[in-house]
């Protein structure tokens, strides 16, 4: 029977600091909520905007696959892979962090906001060589179809490569349109994130930034009511 879990965007956790305002979909940092951890091997997604000039300071990460996707401005990118990079709206960037990496995150612009989404998954290897890769995805090839952004890296099908059975999905909706997503497993579930607009899945209307677990079902189907930009996140339920 499939199962779903609903969590609004007025229910995810939140801070202000200033610089950085930001809402936490699962667990993070100051946020704790035991029933929302993770769905499946989906640890994080955290919906930030940061002010002109300022970002995050150096810090480590290891055994963890974390996608940034640009909503609006740039992203400037420093790591100790070597790697110094601007993130702009319409590109994602990935960072398998493996054995473990250096990385600081700026806003690259003094003067106006940079907004984000960023997505950690649990990697399906531990301790893998740290990996890097970015790219830009043209919005015309997600009008009212599935845009792959991400996914597996033994896979051949398009969208920047991870370290786990996962595909992150992006589609630009228009009003009273479908898509269809058939899962790859019937092991994964999918996580729909509203990032603009309204639509409606099994029933369950969707508004700006909600979000919707759905597992134990092998198809999911989603109508925009507005126009509307929707990220689609197919991952496995099974920690292992």
């Amino acid at each position: 029977m499939t199962k779903t879990v609903f969590h609004p965007a007025a229910s995810r956790g939140h801070a202000n600091h200033g610089w950085l305002d930001t809402y936490h979909t699962f667990s993070f940092a100051g946020y704790n909520d035991s029933s929302r951890v993770h769905f499946g091997v989906l640890r994080v997604i955290n919906d930030d905007t940061v002010a002109g000039g300022y970002g995050f300071g150096k810090h480590p990460h290891d055994n963890m696959e974390i996608i940034t996707i640009v909503l609006d401005g740039a992203l400037e990118h420093k790591d100790s892979m070597g790697h110094t990079e601007a993130i702009h709206k319409n590109e994602v960037q990935v960072m398998s962090a493996g054995t473990g990496i250096f990385h600081s995150e700026y806003n690259h612009n003094k003067s106006e906001e940079v907004k984000l989404f960023q997505i950690w998954i649990f990697p399906d290897k531990e301790n893998v060589t740290p990996r890097y890769d970015q790219r830009v995805f043209a919005p015309e090839d997600r009008i009212n179809k599935l845009q792959a952004l991400v996914s597996p890296i033994d896979n051949n099908d398009e969208g920047l490569k991870i370290h786990q059975d996962a595909w992150i999905y992006r589609t630009a909706l228009g009003k009273g349109n479908t898509v269809k997503h058939t899962l790859h497993s019937d092991k994964h579930g999918v996580y729909i994130l509203m990032a603009e607009g309204s639509a409606t899945v099994n029933s369950q209307k969707l508004n700006r930034r909600d979000g919707l677990g759905i597992s134990q079902t092998s198809e999911i189907e989603i109508l925009a009511d507005t126009d509307s930009d929707i990220i689609i996140l197919e991952v496995p339920m099974e920690l292992e």
